[in-house]
């Protein structure tokens, strides 16, 4: 990149933006400031992590992750020979992954969840069979439970919950989420939106001229809600990191948004999701209707779960997927997302030409035995095609 002319500051605090005298202020590591001008700024300030109420965050061996010094910190803790228990406070996508991670590394591993499933993102069906699986390969887990403070007991760290469960750890980490991280971005006056993330257009502007915005401190088009949303996504901040540099150099690049497209690996298990839940269908105006499909397909293939949402008139809308690691899941939920994206029909999918081969589909894809047993519920979708509320 510095090939490509472009000049890196390390380690210095973009502290303040002068919209009005188009000045950036910056701060060196001996806390000195000085002004740099723009013609055009893009703000990328991704995210923070979200602290929730408990007291005790700041305890020595309690980490709430946010940067690679976080990671390094914790890697430090759990290598040391004394570390045997951890505990997580949270049962999202991190939540779960250290809990494999740190599962890996021989702990015993307790995870703590306030709702009353793991992965809130998905629906209860597809939960319960992934919390079998972490139970299976020695995670206890926790859902319904609310932690309040965290302290120290003698060289171990204590947590106290609503549920008068009495659990000691040597290493405590809190995944509870992000939220945008629009400081710099207020001083320059930015409108904020959705969750508190920053407006912007579909080319990335901001309200203030000359300044662009994208990455996780943004609120992101939903092109099935047909209005900004928040979804704090490594693809997406790519996608808008993109529209937003091109932009600010002179194109005329809009962002086509995003699904929530989204896949994570717990153990033996791949579970993905693309578009809306039934639920927020209907909060949006849609009439959804969901399949459930899982077919096995070969001898000794583990049959991926597949819910298939679509609106009445056979428009997709979304889908989850659960399976075991060699069954594509990620490639599948592909596969509808892409149909979203160009408002195929569910009927469409059947006309699709995917790969076949035993070992790894059917001659009809899972996807399309899902589409059938969808149209086989909803005949009135069959030929139809839907379209967005409002």
């Amino acid at each position: 990149m510095k090939a490509a002319g472009l000049r890196f500051l390390l380690d210095h605090t973009a502290a303040q933006i002068d919209a009005d005298r188009h000045a950036l202020t910056v701060r060196d590591p001996d806390g000195d400031e000085r002004a740099i001008g723009y013609d055009t700024l893009i703000v990328g300030t991704g995210a923070v992590p979200a602290r929730p109420p408990i007291d005790g965050l700041d305890t020595p061996g309690v980490h709430v992750l946010h940067s690679m010094d976080n990671v390094f910190a914790v890697h430090d803790r759990i290598t040391l020979p004394s570390t045997r228990r951890a505990i997580i406070v949270g049962a999202g996508y991190i939540g779960l992954e250290l809990a494999d991670a740190f599962s890996h590394r021989g702990l015993d591993v307790t995870v703590i969840e306030m709702l009353d499933q793991v992965l809130a993102t998905i629906d209860t069906e597809l939960a319960a069979p992934l919390q079998d699986t972490l139970t299976r390969h020695g995670v206890t887990v926790a859902t319904g439970v609310t932690v309040h403070a965290i302290e120290p007991d003698g060289t171990q760290l204590r947590v106290i919950s609503d549920d008068g469960g009495d659990r000691t750890a040597d290493v405590v980490v809190v995944a509870a989420g992000v939220r945008p991280n629009t400081t710099l971005a207020q001083t320059a006056g930015a409108a904020l939106g959705q969750r508190g993330a920053i407006v912007v257009d579909r080319h990335m502007r901001t309200d203030v001229p000359d300044i662009y915005a994208a990455d996780d401190c943004v609120e992101t088009w939903h092109p099935l809600l047909a209005r900004p949303t928040y979804l704090p996504l490594g693809t997406t901040a790519h996608k808008q990191g993109r529209a937003a540099g091109a932009n600010a150099a002179g194109s005329d690049t809009r962002y086509a948004g995003s699904l929530g497209s989204q896949a994570v690996k717990i153990f033996d298990r791949v579970v993905a999701r693309t578009g809306l839940r039934p639920h927020e269908a209907s909060t949006h105006g849609y009439k959804p209707c969901t399949v459930d499909d899982h077919k096995a397909y070969y001898p000794g293939a583990t049959p991926p779960r597949i819910h298939l949402t679509a609106d009445a008139d056979g428009l997709p809308l979304g889908a989850q997927l659960l399976a075991h690691t060699d069954a594509e899941v990620a490639k599948r939920c592909d596969v509808i997302a892409t149909a979203i994206h160009h408002r195929l029909t569910v009927a469409d999918l059947l006309d699709l030409d995917l790969t076949y081969t035993p070992p790894l589909s059917a001659p009809w894809d899972p996807v399309q035995q899902v589409a059938q047993e969808w149209q086989a519920q909803h005949p009135r979708g069959l030929a139809m095609t839907g379209s967005a509320p409002g």
